[in-house]
């Protein structure tokens, strides 16, 4: 049995949930997956999966495995690059996650530069408008939106981005255009949904302090395209990032509201587990990155500011 390798298949097993979608991602046959977990199994004694007909999932054994040899192959990988000839020039496959909007708006437009920087580093890029785990899912960074709030997580602050209130000229027309805060106790909103069953709630900035509003809505979304869409249509208020409603703003098809009073700034950061600091494909990816959004914030502060 080759150790290492029955290792990186039982770790893309519980990441993935299943012995043939791991095979696939491997691009090995089920059947040699399949021998490699028993041989496993077998070699330490314990077993590392509960298999049904519907779910794989790692047992207790299996989940402390899954930990401890998935931050040795991290390590090892990581060792390697690090002592490589090539280590101005990282190669290899770095999974990433970002929020869709702003990952089609800011990053993928501008890939083809980063892979003329790095041409031996492959991106495996998931897009979500929620908070993936990223350990689970076997992801090496983030960029991510919003205050940082799991510690186990390394966060480097990048930007910040401007937020408005708006609605389409439609739904003011029906409900009439707020004026202060306090108007909206009879307004709708389109909610978005965070992932883990809350809304994000609207935000002021009210003498320096911010004070949150849960409001009413008859939709819920949990994809930003989908929210200015929405609004769009006439379902009600959002609050944005500027950068994602300019064009909607200047042809007229939204229109901003409250304007004297400020939504916070939405904060942007690259986050990843402690044990990929050392890596040097994520190393040189969340440098470009904030080379690339700093370098965007200083051109167009109106859309973006630096930290």
């Amino acid at each position: 049995m080759d150790r290492l390798q029955a290792m990186q298949v039982f770790r893309r097993i519980v990441e993935l949930g299943g012995f043939g979608k791991a095979a696939d991602d491997l691009k090995l046959p089920r059947a040699t997956v399949s021998l490699l977990i028993q041989q496993l199994e077998a070699h330490l004694g314990v077993q590392l999966l509960h298999r049904t007909t519907r779910q794989v999932r790692a047992t207790l054994d299996g989940e402390a495995y899954y930990q401890r040899s998935g931050q040795l192959l991290d390590d090892l990988d990581d060792l390697e690059s690090s002592l490589s000839v090539q280590r101005s020039q990282p190669h290899g496959t770095l999974r990433v996650d970002m929020p869709i909007a702003f990952g089609c708006a800011w990053i993928v437009p501008r890939l083809p530069a980063f892979y003329a920087r790095y041409p031996a580093l492959q991106l495996d890029i998931g897009f979500h408008d929620w908070q993936v785990h990223l350990q689970r899912e076997g992801v090496d960074c983030a960029i991510r939106a919003g205050n940082i709030v799991d510690q186990g997580l390394v966060a480097r602050p990048i930007v910040r981005l401007p937020q408005l209130t708006c609605a389409s000229p439609g739904y003011l027309a029906r409900a009439g255009t707020p004026q202060v805060p306090e108007d909206l106790a009879s307004h709708r909103v389109i909610r978005f949904a965070s992932g883990n069953g809350r809304f994000f709630p609207f935000e002021f900035e009210v003498a320096g302090q911010v004070h949150e509003r849960q409001l009413p809505g008859e939709l819920t979304v949990n994809n930003a395209d989908a929210y200015v869409a929405a609004c769009e249509a006439g379902f009600g208020l959002i609050q944005v990032p500027r950068y994602h409603v300019q064009r909607q703003l200047a042809e007229g098809t939204l229109v901003q509201v409250l304007g004297e009073y400020p939504v916070p700034l939405w904060p942007i950061s690259a986050v990843y587990p402690p044990h990929r600091q050392l890596s040097p494909r994520v190393r040189v990816f969340i440098d470009w990155v904030v080379e690339l959004l700093q370098g965007v914030a200083d051109e167009q502060g109106a859309v973006m500011e630096r930290i």
